[in-house]
């Protein structure tokens, strides 16, 4: 038996996974790595299955989730958009340049990452 193949978590489980990574972007707790990190773990699937299930290469998750990758605004809409959750721009709330963008609501300022109405 595959070995990273593990128990199947309960609905309540996964429901309350996924309620706190929504709270987590509200907050603007996750950096965009983090969050497609954790939309990937969500989906139990392994890097080069999450890409080839949202169209992208395995380079680029791996860059993303690194924090190392320059992805374009279409690349993380196809990522995030399983999790109805989609991106946009503004400025950061403490208005510096070059901070690591974080995942946010469209209401905060600094937005990255919402979830869609």
């Amino acid at each position: 038996m595959d070995k990273r193949i593990k128990a199947k978590p309960s609905t309540d489980t996964q429901m309350a996974r996924r309620d706190q990574f929504y709270a987590s972007i509200r907050k603007g707790e996750l950096s965009i790595a983090e969050a497609v990190v954790a939309m990937r773990k969500m989906s139990q699937l392994t890097q080069p299955e999450f890409a080839k299930h949202r169209g992208i290469s395995v380079q680029a998750l791996r860059q993303i989730e690194s924090g190392t990758g320059n992805p374009t605004v279409e690349t993380l809409n196809k990522i995030a958009s399983i999790f109805t959750v989609q991106v946009g721009f503004c400025i950061p709330p403490d208005g510096a340049v070059g901070s690591a963008p974080k995942a946010r609501t469209a209401s905060s300022p600094g937005s990255a990452l919402s979830p869609k109405p």
